[in-house]
């Protein structure tokens, strides 16, 4: 975007510039990708008057016919340190009306080859070269307590610390900017939660009663993973699966003497994995050894994310990570390599930042983030108080001792089980969203997780909880109360509980808390 608007504001300057040296008919030409700023100073230097056309230089060869109705109708074949590349309709070939006075070639990697072939169909060739970019030195990772209230060595964030930056809106601001279109979920951030008394007490009873269930998911999918690796790298995506890293990490540790790496990446919907943060993961292991892991899964969004980034990152780079999540629960059942796939209260989903080392979830802004960065966040040491992050680690690792003849009898009863993905959790949400006639599935959040952040981040619009689904929902019912969201209890219902975002939210139409400012459903606003 800053690259975009500095170009907007140099681009007369340079068309005038071009356009005081050529003459005559004016081919400006591109090379290869490089095409967007050719178009633009071709468009402007048309709009001083110059006859003028735009073309590229290509690595794909064709079959040109010098002939009125083909469109191909001449090729230049030149010589690059990659191999031969091509030019078409550039020479004028029979027709001497076609020949250009002066090629203006705009490139960022200009051999002797191109200009070689342009000057014997010419009067002058001028080059316009572009700075390529070429990445800088990898930065830094951040780690605690400098950032964030975990030891240094649990994990490193591979992020830009944003902590003096105000990028918290109140959570109506935010949803009403991002499903007008205005803005993306991830240039912002929520203002933090923080609970109440009452909300407190619930987090202690969820841990104390579900510390055997998650130390149980722990142990199975970290064995998992280690049976599929040696020594896996761990990267977990910030910042639900930061705990769940830390965990898998000390099991590692504690059960077979492992000192497993581990890094905190981002991943934003619609934007992928930061790239940056990749290269750096390149830099320092092999990729063949790096997991991705998360919490748990919801319909299953970005797992299909994170596999669609990687892949575009290999062709990019030519590093292939493999597109693999571990996470702890998979209601959604759209991994292979999980804890569990009920879909249960995992009590780190109960809370935001004071359960993730006081880390903000990611951030990804063009204003703040610039290309050699990695995606950001914030620190809230001023959360400190109500910190507990250490305690929901310490509670679970307290179980694994006895636990592991739990984890065992897991792993030899899923031996040579069938655990293929079949993306049910996804088709259930389709079926939903018909039902209750919301036109985007991202504005259905299944699960327990996905529920709980829609009603600390999101505009809920109502939840439904599965009947009879008990204390893992007691968390669930308190925040909507506080929200004053309705529970409909639903029958049969695939997951625990699915959390309904406002499908047509502003806060003009729909009232501040979501519902209708009528006291209707709120499908009528908008």
């Amino acid at each position: 975007l800053r690259d975009r608007q500095a170009l907007d504001r140099q681009l007369p300057h340079l068309a005038a510039r071009i356009a005081s040296v050529v003459r005559g008919r004016v081919l400006l030409l591109g090379t290869e990708e490089l095409m967007y700023v050719p178009l633009r100073l071709a468009g402007a230097m048309a709009g001083l008057g110059t006859d003028i056309r735009s073309s590229s230089t290509t690595r794909s060869p064709a079959v040109a016919v010098d002939d009125p109705g083909y469109p191909l109708r001449t090729r230049l074949v030149f010589a690059t340190a990659d191999g031969e590349r091509y030019a078409y309709n550039v020479a004028p070939g029979r027709d001497p009306s076609r020949r250009f006075d002066t090629i203006v070639v705009v490139t960022d990697a200009v051999g002797d080859g191109l200009l070689d072939a342009l000057s014997a169909h010419c009067d002058s060739v001028v080059v316009v070269p572009i700075p390529s970019y070429v990445p800088g030195p990898l930065p830094s990772p951040l780690r605690g307590p400098a950032f964030g209230s975990y030891p240094g060595d649990e994990v490193s964030w591979l992020l830009t610390d944003l902590s003096d930056v105000e990028l918290e809106a109140p959570t109506e601001e935010r949803e009403e900017a991002v499903q007008s279109g205005g803005a993306h979920y991830a240039e912002s951030l929520p203002v933090e939660y923080v609970p109440s008394a009452a909300y407190d007490a619930l987090f202690a009873d969820a841990l104390a009663s579900s510390a055997d269930r998650v130390a149980t998911a722990v142990g199975v999918v970290t064995e998992l993973v280690l049976a599929g690796r040696a020594r896996p790298v761990l990267a977990s995506l910030a910042r639900a699966g930061v705990p769940v890293g830390i965990l898998m990490r000390r099991w590692a540790n504690w059960r077979h003497g492992l000192d497993l790496a581990h890094h905190a990446v981002s991943i934003v919907r619609g934007r992928g994995v930061d790239t940056v943060a990749l290269r750096w993961l390149a830099a320092h292991h092999d990729p063949a050894d790096v997991v991705f892991v998360d919490g748990w899964t919801g319909k299953g969004a970005i797992v299909t994310e994170l596999a669609a980034a990687l892949r575009e990152h290999s062709v990019a780079t030519g590093q292939s990570f493999r597109p693999d999540l571990a996470v702890l629960a998979d209601p959604g059942h759209c991994v292979r390599t999980f804890g569990t796939r009920d879909d249960f209260l995992i009590p780190s989903a109960c809370l935001n930042s004071t359960v993730s080392g006081l880390v903000s979830r990611t951030v990804l802004n063009d204003d703040l983030i610039g290309p050699g960065d990695f995606h950001g966040a914030k620190f809230y040491p001023e959360l400190a108080g109500a910190d507990v992050s250490a305690t929901f680690l310490d509670a679970i690792c307290a179980r694994f001792a006895a636990v592991r003849p739990d984890v065992e009898g897991v792993l030899a009863a899923r031996a040579g089980q069938e655990v293929e993905p079949d993306w049910s959790g996804w088709a259930a949400i389709e079926r939903i969203s018909t039902e209750y006639g919301i036109d985007s599935v991202n504005l259905v959040k299944p699960g327990v997780g996905e529920t709980t952040r829609v009603l600390l981040r999101r505009v809920p619009w109502r939840i439904l909880a599965r009947t009879g689904a008990g204390a893992d929902l007691a968390h669930v019912r308190l925040l909507a109360a506080e929200r004053g969201v309705p529970v409909e209890d639903v029958d049969g219902l695939p997951y625990t509980c699915v959390g309904l975002i406002h499908p047509r939210y502003s806060r003009g139409a729909s009232g501040a808390d979501g519902l209708s400012a009528s006291g209707a459903d709120g499908l009528s606003a908008g």
